[in-house]
């Protein structure tokens, strides 16, 4: 049993290096493989889901068992041998890794990525669950359903951190996400205020918030959202209206006093000038309608 797929170059970039996967074999082994060995920035991720065997690596040999996992890297010879009354079955995915550029190179002495290129052999116990990710790269391959390219793309490259977090053992990351500034949260603020505090927000009080005054407040949800300060807080506060309007254990008065009316008259007037009917008849309608 043996499925392949080379007749692809697909290539993905981590950092500073660019990476080609020219081969991708499933095969479970009815007979060993001879000693062979890969050039010069060749790496070969071997993945065994079930069975058992031996690897005889640079004269070393190792026994397989289900989720083994070894990198193969230039030059490293290796050797397979399957357990005749259970045999291994593997999944290699061969890749080739390249940094061209001098100034690249240099970059790339800090990046965490850097491992898996330096890293010629390894060999082990998966502690990664490796084994949906290769399942899920060979159904790609097979099934070529829309966006299956930037799905393999994406794969290979979880794959790759995979590998090298099985290298590491769970070594912290030097790199971090930028901390977001307030011209990149400002629209999160100005939104989770309206979802979580539509009873009494104030125009003041989500200035203070996104550190601006109530003009400059206005003038941004004027162009981010069409729409005023107040036109905003009543929508909020009507979408949560319409909810608590479905449990029949609620009475009008309740939802007035939940939702930050004064009284039931001020919530029945801003209600039906909203909705252009009272909430007796809106909730009416709601259960006539499920």
């Amino acid at each position: 049993m043996r499925t392949f797929y080379n007749s692809f170059e697909i290539k993905f970039t981590i950092d500073n290096i660019d990476f080609y996967a020219l081969n991708f074999v499933f095969e479970q082994f009815l007979r060993s493989v001879p000693a062979h060995s890969h050039g010069s920035n060749s790496y070969e991720i071997h993945y065994i889901p079930y069975g058992q065997g031996q690897v005889k690596i640079d004269n070393v040999i190792y026994e397989v068992t289900p989720n083994t996992l070894y990198v193969t890297g230039p030059y490293v010879e290796h050797e397979q041998i399957p357990l005749k009354t259970n045999p291994m079955a593997e999944y290699c995915i061969y890749l080739k890794v390249e940094v061209k550029d001098s100034e690249k190179k240099k970059a790339n002495v800090h990046s965490y990525v850097s491992h898996f290129e330096k890293t010629k052999f390894w060999f082990g116990q998966d502690r990664q669950n490796i084994y949906p990710l290769m399942k899920q790269i060979f159904y790609e391959l097979e099934n070529q359903f829309a966006g299956y390219m930037t799905q393999i793309e994406a794969l290979l490259k979880q794959l790759v951190v995979h590998m090298i977090r099985n290298y590491e053992n769970k070594r912290l990351s030097e790199n971090h996400f930028e901390t977001s500034n307030l011209g990149d949260s400002k629209y999160l603020i100005i939104e989770e205020c309206f979802l979580y505090q539509y009873q009494n927000i104030t125009l003041e009080t989500l200035s203070k918030r996104l550190q601006l005054g109530p003009r400059q407040t206005e003038r941004l949800l004027k162009k981010h959202y069409n729409k005023t300060f107040l036109q905003k807080r009543t929508e909020a506060k009507m979408s949560a209206i319409v909810i608590l309007l479905m449990d029949k254990s609620k009475s009008i008065s309740d939802i007035s006093n939940e939702s930050g009316y004064s009284s039931v008259e001020h919530f029945s007037y801003a209600f039906k000038k909203h909705f252009g009917v009272s909430a007796r008849e809106y909730r009416k309608n709601l259960n006539t309608s499920v």
